[in-house]
């Protein structure tokens, strides 16, 4: 997952994603600094300390000096950096002198440098490194935020400066990436609001500050719940089917909790749960899936459903005001998709199919309950465990026999890497003298093909009770000619941590994830854009999940994986008959894995294809009837995120925007289909591939972009195959 992040204007809000009722680390992090004690009686007073945030930093591509950084520096610099551009955008919007694209949208680019610092650390630290103190600035700075954006995008004068420009256009000669960047502010401007009148400005304003609180108010409570949620264990034989280190990390996990003697199995943001796959305890797996599938519908301060009603009804009502029938309407307009008509005639198409595959794999493992002589109806937390099962019988093959070929940092240093460099040159080398927030993280300098430094990669692939779920990939720095800056980028995941003195074995899933979202790096990595604005990551929501879906496609590819997938105590590669068992079972189970992403895109879609006039919702009333309605309600098959504690669409900016997995996986199958057709991993496709998607940021329409890679429109032809659909 692209996690949002603010640019030069848009998503300050949505990057602002919070945590309540977390507790520090048990190990303290490298960023969390304990309070200064007082000077003793008759000492020289000390000398006032400078906020590290407010100054650009002296460390390699201005990383951040997290051994620098306390929690107490965040609300001042969040304030500051505010101030900062506003006195900025006021000079460039009173400006006498007429518009130019210089003094108007080049200064607007430099405009709120130092917010943009202070943004990119505290969505970092908080996201990765939650504490009390981070929930409080995030629900502080939540709606100061939201009126910040408003400020700068309903300044009539502002716009007015903008409006002249892009008028004037034909005129103006400006280079492909100039006039791009003119078009982009303009729709941005009126797409928030910049032709409301004035009356309906303050009602925008209003609307967005509540949108901004109930977002960071669900994101506190979700981490809270997910945490309070974990399934605590008194009786070690209840954990039979886990293997000894999974036993020892959720002993270790206990232990952090202050519950010696238990185990603690801690749930991860998807519905399923890694360890339904192996508990043999029907009666465990039950009570692991509902802690999963209630966690924020307790009743309780973290019960998130008040919370997505109201924010799904202000949505609604901004959308109405800005002149669109729904929330989705609006969100889609600047997306490759164009509108919801087009999404839901996407997703719908690959619901017959999938549901069909997803009822023929439920006969089979009810078959397999049948003839084990248990006696009962398959439910959604048996299909995990009957199915791998399934794989077994079918495929012979177990996951516990390939996880000790990887092992994580082989995996990356060897796999992940290896491909970048096999595709684009790339070189990695670890660097132990840059400041983390905390010390699970490794920092990588990248080198660029021709030697040169091109960036630094942060990696946090471990779970945390104080980290937000699932993986993601942002920016510390962003890529910028205008501004002199390289990339800093990192990558979060949600592994299970070994015990101490254990390897870090991790599943197949988990490799997959780790190339995933590396692609997002590289997409990062490889921005050569003028502008801030433009640059890397920052497209459409259904164009950024291409680059990193499409990085998954070489975890599997012969010559990586021969590469990476070798014994972590042997140092062997993994046996021919393995791989073979491996690649054989690739497309088992895709009725399932396809049908949950169906089930949770379709379900966002029906959330924000409410009318403003549509009354609060009932939650759980209306989630049952949205599945029912889009044919997606088996019950052993329940949608990857439920409304409760779906935090993409509720506090991660992917608002009618989850089909953008499905959207670009289309788009992620045909351009390997498209290597495939020219030769494989070689560095020519890898260097075309760069040069015409990776570098080119959000230079160009995206549809443009992947029509001149491709050679024709999307396909969907390719990703069915590959789903085994076809």
């Amino acid at each position: 997952m692209y996690r949002i992040r603010m640019i030069t204007l848009a998503a300050v809000t949505a990057a602002v994603l919070g945590a309540a009722g977390c507790s520090p680390s048990s190990q303290p992090s490298a960023g969390k600094t304990a309070a200064t004690a007082p000077a003793p009686a008759g000492s020289a007073p000390a000398m006032k300390r400078e906020n590290p945030l407010l100054s650009r930093s002296d460390l390699p591509f201005q990383a951040p000096p997290f051994d620098k950084i306390k929690d107490s520096d965040y609300a001042p610099a969040f304030e500051k950096g505010m101030a900062e551009q506003l006195a900025q955008v006021k000079v460039i919007a009173d400006n006498p002198v007429p518009p130019t694209f210089d003094n108007t949208l080049v200064a607007l680019e430099k405009s709120g440098q130092t917010l943009h610092r202070v943004q990119n650390v505290f969505n970092a630290v908080y996201s990765a490194d939650s504490d009390d103190a981070l929930a409080r600035v995030d629900e502080a700075m939540a709606p100061k935020l939201a009126a910040h954006e408003d400020a700068i995008y309903l300044n009539d004068k502002l716009f007015q400066r903008i409006q002249t420009l892009y008028h004037e256009r034909g005129k103006l000669k400006l280079d492909p990436e100039s006039a791009r960047l003119l078009s982009w502010y303009y729709d941005e401007f009126v797409h928030h609001g910049a032709k409301l009148s004035g009356a309906d400005k303050a009602r925008l304003k209003q609307l967005n500050e509540q949108a901004s609180k109930l977002s960071s108010q669900f994101v506190n409570k979700l981490l809270a719940a997910t945490k309070a949620a974990a399934l605590v264990v008194g009786n070690k034989a209840d954990l039979d089917g886990l293997s000894a280190g999974e036993i020892d990390a959720a002993a270790q996990a206990a232990k952090a909790r202050g519950l010696d003697g238990k185990w603690v199995i801690s749930l991860q943001n998807t519905t399923q749960q890694p360890a339904l796959a192996e508990l043999g305890n029907r009666d465990v797996r039950h009570e692991l899936f509902e802690h999963s599938w209630t966690r924020a519908e307790k009743g309780g301060p973290n019960d998130t459903r008040k919370t997505i009603a109201e924010l799904a009804k202000v949505r609604a009502e901004k959308a109405k005001l800005l002149g669109y029938p729904n929330y989705a309407a609006w969100k889609l307009e600047d997306q490759m998709a164009k509108n919801p008509e087009t999404v839901l005639k996407f997703v719908r198409a690959l619901v017959p199919p999938t549901m069909a595959k997803a009822r023929h794999e439920a006969g089979e493992l009810q078959r397999l309950i049948d003839r084990s002589g248990k006696h009962f109806k398959l439910a959604a937390w048996d299909w995990e465990y009957y199915a791998e099962k399934l794989r077994k019988r079918k495929y012979d093959l177990d996951q516990d026999q390939v996880k000790p070929y990887f092992e994580l940092r082989n995996v990356l240093e060897n796999g992940v890497f290896y491909a970048a460099h096999e595709l684009y040159g790339l070189s990695f080398k670890r660097r132990t003298d840059i400041p983390v927030y905390n010390p699970d993280v490794w920092v990588y300098e990248v080198f660029d093909k021709d030697g040169k430094p091109l960036g630094l990669f942060y990696a946090d692939y471990f779970k945390r009770d104080n980290k937000q779920g699932g993986a993601w990939m942002d920016n510390l720095v962003g890529q910028s000619k205008l501004l002199g800056t390289r990339p800093v980028i990192y990558n979060v995941c949600n592994f299970t941590k070994p015990a101490p003195g254990q390897p870090a074995l991790i599943s197949w899933d988990d490799v997959t994830t780790m190339f995933h979202e590396f692609g997002h790096a590289l997409h990062g990595f490889f921005a050569d854009a003028e502008y801030p604005s433009l640059s890397g990551t920052n497209v459409a929501r259904d164009f950024v999940e291409f680059p990193s879906q499409f990085n998954e496609h070489w975890a599997s590819y012969p010559k990586v994986f021969d590469h990476y997938a070798v014994n972590y105590k042997t140092g062997k590669p993994m046996p021919k008959a393995l791989v073979a068992k491996l690649r054989k079972a690739a497309k088992f189970n895709q009725g399932y894995a396809l049908g949950e992403l169906l089930g949770a895109a379709l379900l966002d879609m029906s959330w924000h294809m409410l009318p403003a006039d549509a009354p609060l919702q009932n939650v759980d009333a209306f989630e049952a009837q949205a599945l029912k309605a889009n044919h997606t309600d088996l019950p052993y098959l329940p949608p990857r995120y439920r409304s409760s504690y779906f935090k993409h669409i509720w506090g991660s900016g992917y608002a009618a925007g989850y089909y953008a997995y499905l959207w670009t996986e289309m788009l992620d199958d045909d351009a390997y289909q498209w290597f495939q057709q020219h030769g494989g991993l070689t560095r020519a496709n890898g260097d075309r591939f760069r040069r015409m998607i990776l570098s080119r940021g959000n230079t160009e329409d995206p549809a443009k972009l992947f029509r001149a890679f491709y050679g024709k429109a999307p396909d969907v032809g390719p990703m069915l195959k590959d789903r085994g659909l076809k």
